[in-house]
């Protein structure tokens, strides 16, 4: 059924007699309208398909979630799917960018939708992608003087009737997630539950919701990247200062460098953002384990199926997370940029002042998923910055050979690169071994690094290390499991660059092939040699069982499951290879390079 902008549609097999169509999905006239985002017939939403629809009063000149304005009651004009609030700040910008006389748009009611700028409901004749260096650099010359004086009487107009129009709006989307917060909360109790806060317009909203379900104020998880906005701290400093009841969960990682990284990683790309397990789920992990050393957590936290194609099946509830014991909570899953916006309007909460001056996400200021209009804000609010990481750019193309590094860094081809080609570390990734001609299943390594401690702690998810049984002048060590029966034997001192993997039983092993079996060793290999501390197979631990710091990687035989989620999460058993593995139309070459 239609409620209101959104409509709900599956298109799932529902019963007989309906047509396939040629992509797969069935006709356009066998969907079936739904209420929500999960099919009651189906149980499911990969078929589900949500469309949204805004309206433009052109008296009020304000946008609306129903086709009548409630102001005054005259029919509406369809408008786009989903807008946001352009701030008179923004709107400043907007004029400097066009070269149009400062107060131009004062008195205009000015939205974006997709990436559009409109005033009055009229598309405003600028193309962000054609804007000169030389009018981005102009604009940003003028900036402090344009916003010395701003009138912003006829915004605040403005914003009082949105509100006023769209209160019925604002009264449907508090009152279902207000109940889905406290439904959650009393299926898994208040002393496992915290706020996950970024410093964004989503994780605002979902504090505050979180605050009037419960009547208190509930713990907030903040990771700061290094990466942040300045405003994005400022308002952190603020909300803390504003909110002096809350505990804050403050997670920051512990001396890893972003720039030192992109020197081994490359730069994070769409594909293999490595900085946000690196940078901001390990270390908000580590604080986590700290608060809650046992069981499961629940997070609620501002997550949006609108933000992307990737969350559009996203389950408002879900067990599925970076974090290995943690439950994500989204109580404004279904909520467009237009009902935060509401949210935020209508109740007046202190934000996010990065909003103001036309960011439409404020997550890391050089992120690869930021789109041309958020580049261009780095460009004009944090220019050295910009210049500083344009530069680090600029140097992995000419490492990696690009033919035209310019034209690498300015077309953006940087954020769709795949996997390591041209780095140094990619090598590590090689892993050759020599079968053993005595010994069945045996095989000798030949390592990148020399052996320490921490190779050992590698194989404790196939069991129990026992020192003690081997030939101590052979260097060996067993791996036994629960039964005390010999899985691996390993033949390596502290120190050595060569190691004998001996796969004692394959049916101990968890498998029956021996290619398999050689795979499960080679990633430990693999592991142990591209390991740079990335944190990221804490994470995923479902058992809070793994370590890794300056001191090695260690894992707690008492917490760990022998689940091997830690070996078969990541191609290749770990992340750092995931993150360098070479294509393969690019793997010959990379071969012939590094010989």
């Amino acid at each position: 059924m239609e409620k209101g902008m959104l409509t709900y549609r599956c298109y799932g097999r529902h019963g007989q007699g309906k047509q396939e169509r040629t992509d797969g999905r069935e006709a356009a006239a066998s969907y079936l309208l739904i209420e929500e985002a999960v099919c009651p017939i189906c149980k499911s939403r990969d078929h589900v398909e949500v469309e949204s629809r805004l309206y433009w009063c052109t008296h009020c000149r304000i946008p609306l979630y129903e086709k009548n304005c409630p102001l005054c009651h005259a029919p509406a004009e369809e408008f786009v799917r989903d807008c946001r609030i352009v701030f008179p700040e923004e709107k400043r910008l907007l004029e400097l960018l066009m070269e149009a006389e400062p107060g131009t748009y004062d008195h205009s009611s000015v939205w974006n939708g997709g990436g559009i700028y409109y005033a009055d409901g009229l598309r405003l004749p600028l193309e962000i992608t054609k804007l000169s260096e030389g009018q981005i650099r102009r604009a940003a010359q003028k900036i402090p003087e344009a916003f010395r004086n701003i009138d912003t009487r006829e915004f605040d107009r403005m914003r009082e009737r949105f509100v006023r129009a769209n209160c019925r709006r604002f009264c449907e989307l508090e009152t279902e997630a207000v109940d889905y917060i406290r439904t959650s909360v009393e299926r898994y109790g208040i002393s496992k539950c915290y706020v996950s806060f970024s410093g964004g317009k989503d994780s605002t909203v979902v504090a505050e919701l979180v605050r009037r379900a419960l009547g208190m104020e509930l713990m907030h998880g903040f990771a700061d990247t290094t990466l942040e906005l300045p405003q994005t701290l400022e308002y952190i400093r603020r909300y803390r200062r504003g909110h002096p009841d809350i505990y804050f969960i403050d997670a920051k990682s512990r001396g890893e460098q972003f720039e030192a990284l992109c020197e081994i990683l490359g730069p994070p790309s769409r594909v293999m953002r490595w900085c946000c397990t690196v940078f901001k789920t390990s270390a908000l992990n580590r604080r986590l384990e700290m608060c809650f050393p046992e069981g499961e957590i629940l997070s609620f936290q501002g997550i949006r199926r609108a933000e992307s194609y990737g969350r559009r099946k996203y389950d408002r509830t879900s067990h599925k997370n970076k974090i290995g014991r943690q439950i994500t909570a989204s109580p404004i899953i279904d909520w467009q940029d237009f009902d935060v916006w509401l949210y935020i309007a209508t109740t007046g909460i202190d934000f996010n002042q990065a909003y103001r001056l036309g960011y439409a996400r404020v997550g890391c200021w050089c992120c690869p998923n930021n789109s041309t209009w958020s580049e261009i804000l780095a460009q004009i609010y944090m220019p050295q910055q910009h210049r500083s990481f344009k530069r680090l750019l600029l140097d992995f193309a000419v490492k990696t050979n690009k033919k035209d590094p310019e034209e690498y860094v300015r077309t953006g081809q940087w954020k769709a690169r795949l996997g390591g080609y041209g780095l140094a570390h990619a090598k590590q990734s090689v892993v050759s071994y020599t079968p053993c001609v005595n010994e069945a299943d045996a095989y000798r390594y030949e390592l990148t690094r020399p052996v320490t401690a921490s190779f050992f702690e590698l194989w404790k998810p196939f069991g129990w290390i026992h020192r003690e049984l081997g030939s101590r002048h052979l260097g060996e060590v067993y791996v036994l499991d629960r039964d005390k029966m010999p899985v691996l034997r390993l033949q390596a001192r502290e120190g050595d660059m060569a190691v004998k993997i001996v796969v004692e039983a394959l049916d101990r092993m968890g498998t029956k092939s021996r290619d398999k079996a050689r795979r499960y060793v080679e990633a430990q290999i693999t592991k142990y040699q591209m390991c740079i501390g990335c944190h990221a197979c804490e994470e995923i631990c479902p058992h809070g069982a793994l370590h890794c710091d300056t001191e090695g990687y260690r894992i707690n035989d008492e917490k760990c499951f022998r689940c091997r989620k830690c070996i078969n999460y990541f191609s290749g058993g770990c992340y750092i290879r995931k993150i360098l593995s070479i294509p393969r139309q690019q793997r010959s070459k990379h071969e012939q390079e590094n010989r």
